[in-house]
C-alpha cells in the first residue's frame, strides 16, 4: 500500500451494539474496495478482523482490530471494535485512534444500549459520527422505524443520506438523497441505476428538504442561500456536509446489508467525501513542560505518536499500535517515551490488516501502523522527537467491576501467573491482578463474566497456565464488645532453669484499627525489660481471633500486674504468658465478627430505580440518598456489605440492560449480624482445614 498524506487519510472506528454486524460491515467494505478477494463471514470464522482464536471460537469481537483499505485515492483505516460490554476497553482504544465513529445499528433491533454507548463515547472524545442501518436484507427489517428511533434518542441532527424504497417487505432499491439517484441490486450483487420510484417522491422530497436545511445550518452563506430559495450546487452540498459532520451538527445515516454488500459503495463514498480527514481532525492537545499545547497534524512538524493499543504474544513478542499525530515515524530514529523520559529503540514498522503484517519504511502524520518489540512503551504512551517532548492525554478505560479468585491447576504455575497476567494487562488495561496476602488468594478483576473467561482461556492458550475461578474470600475481622481482666500464667520446670511468666491484662474495645498496648504496672511486679515481650506476645496473638480465626482489631490491652522469678523468668516466658492471657480473656469479652462495608454509588435510568433498590435490600444494603446524575440517569448511594457485592455487576447489567454503572469503595468495618456468624465460622474452619 502506498503512502498517503494526512488529507488523504480517514481513520474510522466501527462501533455499536453486539450482533449489529460491525465486523461483517468491515468485511463488506474491505471486499468492495478490493482490499480482500473474498467476503469473509463471522459464522465461518474467516473474517479479516476477527482472527484471534478466541474470537473465531466465540464468533464475537473481543479486541479492536485495524484493517486499512484504499478508496478513490484515499486510505481508510477501519478500526473494528467489540460490541459486548465485557470488552469495552477495545472500544476506548479504537475510538481514541479515529477521527470519526461509524455507529452500526440493526434494522431489526433498532437503537440498543450499545448504540447509545457508542454515541456517548464518540461525543466524549469529540469525534464525528455517522450511522449505518445494517441488515436491510433481513426479515422484519424496518429502516424508517429505526430512523425515527435515532432521531428520538439522539436528536434532529440525524440526517438520512441513503434511504430504501421497500415493496412487499423487501428493498426494491436504494435512493441516494445527495446524488439524487436510485440504484438496485440483482441477486448476483451487481448494481444497476434505476429511476426514483414515483411512490417515493413525496418522502424523498421531505427528507431532502430536511437534509438541505441541516446543511444550511453549517454555514452562514449557505443559510442565506437556503432561505432565498436558491438550489445548492454539488460543491456547496459537499462543503456543507463536511462542515456539519465535522462540527457534529449533522450525523449522516446510511443503510444497506453487510452480508450481501448492498449499498456499501455510497458509504465508502461518504467516508471519503464527508468525514473529516486526519489533516482536519487528527491534531490533539498535549502537555509540554506542564503547559497544554496544540499539536497539529503536520508531516513537517517534529514527531509525536500515540500508542493506542498493545498486543502481547509470548512467541512473536510485543506489538504496539501507534497513531502518528505529527511528523513521520521511521525505523532509523529513536523517539523519546514521554512517560519514562528514555529513548525507545524501534523494531520493525508495520502496516497491519487483521493478522496480516507488511513491513513499511515509515508511518506518516495522521496514519496508523504498528511497531514491534518496544521494550518500555505501553498503551497510552507518547513517542516523540527529543527536541519536543510532549505527552498526549492517556486513554480512559472502563474500571473493572467483577473480581474472582484464581485457583491454579498445574504445578509450577505459581511463579508464572504474575508475569503472564502482566503481559495480558499490557494488552487489556481493563484487567486488574492482585495477590492478597490477607486472604491468601490471587484475584483477577474484569468487566464481566465473559471477560474473565477470555482471560482464563488466554492464560491457557498463550502461556500454558490452567486456572479456575471462584468467589473470592472476604477479609473479615474480629473485635470485642466489653472489658475484661484476666491472668496469664506460664510456669514450666524441666530440670535446670525453668520458665516463669505471670501477667494480669485488661482487654477492652477501642477505636484503633489494630492493637493498642499500654502498661500500668506498679511496684515492679513485672520488670520493665519484659514489657516488649508482653506486647510482642499480644501482637502475634491478635493475628488470629477466637471466633473464626480472623485478625482482631479495635483492641486495647493494658498490663496492670503480674509477678516474676529472678532466675526462671525470661522474655519467652512473658511472651507466652501474654498469649495465654489473650486466649483466656477474649472469649469472656463478648467477641464478634466484623464485616467490611462499602460505599456504593449506582447510576441507572429512573425506570430501573425500584428494581435496584429491591436488589440492594436483598444484599443487606442501607440507602443513603438519591440524586440526579449525567445523561438523565439517577444516582443511588448506599452502604452495603462487601461480601454481598461480588456479583453485583452481573445483576446490574441484567436489570438495566447494560445502561447502569457503579463504583464501590471500602468504607469501614461493622459487626456481622448474628444470624450470619455460623456460616462464616464454618467457612473459616473449612479454609483452615484446606490450608
Amino acid at each position: 500500500m502506498k503512502e498517503y498524506k494526512a488529507d488523504k487519510i480517514r481513520n474510522v472506528a466501527i462501533a455499536g451494539h453486539s450482533s449489529s454486524g460491525k465486523t461483517s460491515l468491515a468485511e463488506a467494505m474491505l471486499f468492495r474496495a478490493g482490499a480482500t478477494d473474498r467476503l469473509g463471514k463471522t459464522a465461518d470464522g474467516n473474517t479479516v478482523c476477527d482472527f484471534d482464536p478466541e474470537e473465531v471460537r466465540r464468533k464475537v469481537t473481543i479486541s479492536s482490530t485495524v484493517a486499512p483499505l484504499e478508496w478513490k485515492d484515499t486510505k481508510i483505516n477501519l478500526i473494528d471494535t467489540p460490541g459486548l460490554f465485557d470488552f469495552a476497553a477495545g472500544v476506548s482504544e479504537g475510538v481514541r485512534a479515529a477521527e470519526s465513529v461509524l455507529i452500526v445499528v440493526s434494522a431489526k433491533s433498532g437503537v440498543e444500549v450499545g448504540t447509545e454507548k457508542a454515541y456517548k463515547i464518540a461525543g466524549q472524545m469529540g469525534k464525528s459520527k455517522l450511522f449505518y442501518i445494517n441488515q436491510m436484507d433481513a426479515e422484519n427489517a424496518d429502516f424508517y422505524k429505526v430512523l425515527d428511533q435515532l432521531k428520538e434518542v439522539f436528536g434532529s441532527h440525524v440526517c438520512p443520506m441513503v434511504v430504501p424504497y421497500v415493496e412487499n417487505h423487501k428493498v426494491n432499491c436504494y435512493i441516494d438523497l445527495v446524488a439524487d439517484r436510485a440504484f438496485a441490486y440483482a441477486a448476483d450483487g451487481n448494481k444497476t441505476n434505476v429511476d426514483v420510484p414515483a411512490a417515493a417522491a413525496d418522502t424523498v422530497s421531505a427528507m431532502k428538504d430536511a437534509l438541505y436545511e441541516a446543511i444550511a445550518e453549517a454555514d452562514e452563506e449557505l443559510m442565506e442561500k437556503f432561505f432565498s430559495g436558491e438550489a445548492f450546487t454539488e460543491e456547496e452540498i459537499s462543503r456543507g456536509l463536511l462542515l456539519g459532520v465535522k462540527s457534529g451538527a449533522i450525523a449522516p445515516v446510511f443503510c444497506g446489508s453487510a452480508l450481501t454488500t448492498e449499498a456499501i459503495n455510497p458509504l465508502l463514498n461518504a467516508i471519503v467525501g464527508f468525514l473529516p480527514s486526519a489533516a482536519d481532525n487528527a491534531g490533539e492537545a498535549a502537555l509540554q513542560d506542564g503547559k497544554e499545547v496544540e499539536i497539529a497534524c503536520s508531516a513537517d512538524a517534529p514527531l509525536a505518536a500515540f500508542v493506542f493499543k498493545t498486543v502481547a504474544d509470548p512467541f512473536v513478542g510485543k506489538l504496539s499500535f501507534v497513531k502518528v499525530i505529527s511528523g513521520t515515524l521511521t525505523a532509523s530514529i529513536s523517539p523519546v517515551n514521554a512517560r519514562t523520559g528514555a529513548p525507545e529503540r524501534l523494531g520493525k514498522l508495520l502496516v497491519v490488516k487483521g493478522k496480516k503484517q507488511d513491513e513499511t519504511s515509515g508511518i506518516g502524520a495522521g496514519d496508523i501502523g504498528a511497531i514491534t518489540k518496544l521494550s518500555e512503551a505501553v498503551t497510552g504512551d507518547t513517542l516523540c522527537d527529543p527536541k519536543r517532548v510532549v505527552a498526549f492525554k492517556p486513554i480512559s478505560f472502563p474500571i473493572p467491576t467483577l473480581t474472582m479468585a484464581i485457583t491454579l491447576g498445574g504445578k509450577g504455575d505459581e511463579g508464572k501467573i504474575a508475569s503472564s497476567l502482566a503481559r495480558l494487562q499490557e494488552e487489556d488495561p481493563a484487567i486488574r491482578y492482585e495477590n492478597n496476602v490477607e486472604t491468601k488468594q490471587q484475584t483477577i478483576s474484569g468487566l464481566g463474566e465473559q471477560h474473565l473467561d477470555v482471560i482464563a482461556s488466554k492464560l491457557k492458550s498463550k502461556f500454558g497456565i490452567d486456572i479456575s475461578l471462584m468467589k473470592p474470600r472476604v477479609p473479615y475481622r474480629e473485635t470485642i464488645r466489653k472489658k475484661v481482666k484476666v491472668q496469664g500464667r506460664h510456669k514450666k520446670q524441666s530440670g535446670g532453669h525453668g520458665q516463669f511468666g505471670d501477667v494480669w491484662i485488661e482487654f477492652e474495645p477501642c477505636d484503633d484499627e489494630g492493637l493498642v498496648f499500654e502498661e500500668k504496672v506498679f511496684g515492679g511486679s513485672v520488670p520493665r525489660n519484659f514489657f516488649p515481650a508482653v506486647e510482642k506476645g499480644l501482637q502475634e496473638s491478635v493475628k488470629r481471633g477466637v471466633v473464626a480465626g480472623y485478625p482482631v482489631v479495635g483492641l486495647k490491652a493494658t498490663l496492670v500486674d503480674g509477678s516474676y522469678h529472678p532466675v526462671d523468668s525470661s522474655e519467652m516466658a512473658f511472651k507466652t504468658a501474654a498469649s495465654l492471657a489473650y486466649k483466656a480473656g477474649l472469649p469472656q469479652a463478648n467477641p464478634v465478627i466484623l464485616e467490611p462495608i462499602g460505599n456504593l454509588k449506582v447510576q441507572v435510568p429512573a425506570a430501573n430505580m425500584g428494581d435496584i433498590n429491591s436488589e440492594l435490600s436483598k444484599r443487606r444494603g442501607r440507602m443513603l440518598g438519591m440524586n440526579p446524575a449525567e445523561d438523565g440517569l439517577q444516582e443511588i448511594e448506599a452502604e452495603v456489605p462487601m461480601s454481598e457485592m461480588y456479583d453485583f455487576s452481573t445483576a446490574l447489567r441484567s436489570i438495566s440492560q447494560g445502561r447502569g454503572s457503579f463504583t464501590l469503595t471500602f468504607e469501614r468495618y461493622e459487626q456481622l449480624p448474628k444470624e450470619k456468624e455460623a456460616a462464616v465460622i464454618e467457612e473459616a474452619k473449612a479454609l483452615r482445614e484446606e490450608d
